[in-house]
């Protein structure tokens, strides 16, 4: 093999990528902001995203709907870090930019960290009023945002991602 970047088309799996992390920017501007900016999240809320909140985590996400000062940091990471980084993270792999592979191996390990490790260690074993009370609707939620991120991890092992499949 070259070390010539490869087509969009010929790194079929960085679609999965594309559209997951064009999806990411978008949830983590209508979800992770309202924790972060301390907005109540409440089915009567003025505030549509702060119902929508309120809805998910009601049931599921105990920890996101009350967060501790520490949760706050990790959503106000998401919000006000990531979601910019899903810009340039998607422009990367659109274009097949081996510029990106360094802060994409920090940023996935961070997320593996503190939300793979962290925020899913308080959902399942922390203090009794942040476990998730629904750990299946928790996880159809949230494993892809763990996940999604330890497969880009993976792609960007070696130098150069861009110039293989996967």
């Amino acid at each position: 093999m070259t070390n010539a970047v490869l087509r969009l088309r010929e790194r079929p799996f960085d679609y999965v990528f594309i559209v997951f992390f064009s999806w990411a920017f978008i949830s983590c501007m209508i979800s992770d902001a309202i924790p972060t900016l301390g907005i109540v999240q409440s089915p009567d809320s003025p505030n549509i995203l702060a119902q929508w909140n309120y809805a998910y985590a009601s049931v599921n996400d105990p920890l996101f709907l009350h967060p501790p000062v520490w949760m706050r940091f990790v959503t106000g990471l998401s919000a006000f870090v990531y979601a910019p980084f899903y810009i340039f993270l998607v422009y990367a792999l659109i274009r097949g930019r081996n510029w990106i592979q360094f802060p994409a191996v920090i940023y996935a390990t961070l997320i593996v960290g503190l939300t793979g490790v962290v925020v899913f260690g308080v959902e399942f074993f922390g203090e009794p009023e942040y476990r998730t009370p629904n750990p299946w609707g928790f996880l159809a939620y949230n494993l892809p945002y763990v996940l999604i991120p330890l497969l880009l991890l993976i792609r960007m092992r070696k130098p150069a991602p861009f110039t293989r499949k996967f």
